[in-house]
């Protein structure tokens, strides 16, 4: 008889090199979480730095699947169904809706999303930069609508007035405590800046980039100087890889969200390759740059040069301590 050859195996074998979890688990954990009596592999499988990705048909129709086999999943699922929700609720641009998220018996976390088709992004570029200045002004026009109400009855959706979020988010795989804070220097300075160091203090011992940042944590201030800035919800890890579109328009996925100073969302550079003037161009016809953006935007991209440090190794060492020479040279 001949061996009936599985035209998924490419894509089971992918995954279970990758050490993510057994297929049949994982099935076996998404037909009880989704109730389902259909649950066909589309054929769909990738993964990103961190994840492992699967879609699948159900009684519901197509959804996306999530798999990691951290012991932080739940936390990083948690942090990304939150983000998501939150921003879906400001209507300003879209995202993928979170389904469901369970654990699996055998360690590690999945998370079912909406499927969207996505192609890379190219003639929306301009539309998501626009709609990412809404996003960033979704706050501050709640608090405008506020101060207009006040007084009148009836239940509102309330503005958010300090920096930080109502749960843990991950960058990547690690966590990102967001305990509110009333002033945003202190935040970005305490709890995004210090843990990435902390982690590079404890695994690599590096002299240099400590030495740094003592000089540079007691300047920090001045780069936000006579500037106000009012808590926005951020993508919070927003570059090439975690944009898309599809015929209807662009969306976002992956976020670690927290409320910030809206310049830290385009800190990563050009993130969207020979899209990116369009996009900086819808952004900034709503949101302008303010004096000291430039100073900012080296101050915002070392952070993401330390988480890199943090995932990938030293090779992310000379662009941190460039960027933190560069951040005191401005100061």
């Amino acid at each position: 008889m001949a061996a009936h050859r599985d035209p998924l195996l490419p894509q089971r074998r992918l995954l279970l090199k990758a050490g993510v979890v057994g297929l049949l688990e994982l099935e076996e954990e998404l037909r009880k979480v989704l109730k389902t009596s259909v649950l066909t592999q589309a054929g769909h499988c990738q993964g990103g730095f961190i994840s492992q990705a699967l879609s699948y048909d159900t009684d519901r129709g197509r959804v996306f699947v999530k798999i990691n086999c951290r012991a932080q999943a739940k936390t990083m699922f948690s942090g990304e169904a939150a983000s998501l929700q939150a921003i879906g609720e400001t209507g300003t641009v879209r995202v993928p809706e979170p389904i469901a998220m369970a654990d699996l018996p055998s360690g590690g976390g999945l998370l079912v999303l909406e499927y969207l088709e996505m192609r890379s992004i190219g003639r929306f570029a301009e539309k998501l930069g626009e709609q990412l200045a809404d996003l960033h002004l979704h706050n501050m026009l709640l608090e405008r609508k506020s101060q207009r109400q006040k007084g009148t009855v009836g239940e509102r959706k309330q503005a958010v007035d300090k920096f930080g979020f109502h749960t843990v988010t991950c960058c990547g795989y690690i966590p990102q405590v967001n305990d509110w804070q009333d002033d945003w220097a202190t935040f970005f300075a305490r709890q995004r800046l210090k843990p990435q160091l902390d982690l590079i203090a404890e695994n690599y011992g590096d002299r240099a980039v400590l030495s740094l940042w003592a000089e540079l944590q007691i300047k920090l201030h001045k780069a936000f100087k006579d500037t106000v800035i009012t808590p926005s919800l951020l993508h919070g890890d927003l570059w090439e890889a975690n944009v898309a579109e599809d015929d209807l328009g662009p969306f976002l996925f992956d976020p670690g969200s927290f409320y910030g100073h809206s310049e830290f969302d385009l800190s990563i550079g050009e993130m969207f390759g020979a899209q990116g003037r369009a996009f900086f161009s819808g952004y900034h016809r709503k949101i302008p740059k303010a004096p000291g953006f430039e100073t900012r935007s080296l101050l915002y991209q070392l952070f993401h040069s330390l988480n890199n440090w943090n995932h990938f190794g030293p090779e992310f060492r000379p662009s941190s301590l460039n960027l933190m020479e560069a951040v005191l040279d401005n100061l």
